[in-house]
C-alpha cells in the first residue's frame, strides 16, 4: 500500500478524468480504498424513498470519491505539483517539489 501524501483540507486539482482540469478541496480522505471526496467533483443524482430524514424523498445530490492517483495537490499560484518531505526544526515537514515551499 502506498503512503497518501494528500490530506483534508488541501487544494487539488483533477489531472485525469471526466472532471479534468477542476479544483477543489479535499473534504475527506479514505484511507483504505486509496480515494479521497472532493468539493464538486464527481457528484452524482441519487433518487430516494422517503424516510424520516427526507419525507418527501426524491432527488438528492451526492458527491462520491475519486482516486488518488487522479487528483494532483497545487502550490499557492495554482500549479499543480508533487509533494516532498524534509526536516525543519526536528519536524517533517510537506513541502513542495516545484517551488520548495512548505506545504
Amino acid at each position: 500500500m502506498n503512503k497518501i501524501k494528500i490530506k483534508k483540507g488541501d487544494q487539488v486539482m483533477v489531472i485525469t478524468g471526466e472532471y479534468k482540469g477542476t479544483k477543489g478541496t479535499v473534504l475527506k480522505v479514505l484511507y483504505n480504498s486509496n480515494k479521497a471526496l472532493v468539493e464538486g467533483v464527481n457528484t452524482v443524482k441519487r433518487h430516494t424513498k422517503p424516510n424520516s430524514e427526507n419525507p418527501k424523498g426524491g432527488i438528492i445530490e451526492k458527491q462520491l470519491p475519486i482516486n488518488i492517483s487522479n487528483i494532483s495537490l497545487m502550490t499557492k499560484e495554482g500549479e499543480k505539483t508533487r509533494i516532498g518531505y524534509k526536516n525543519e526544526d526536528g519536524k517533517k515537514v510537506r513541502i513542495s517539489t516545484k517551488s520548495k515551499e512548505i506545504i
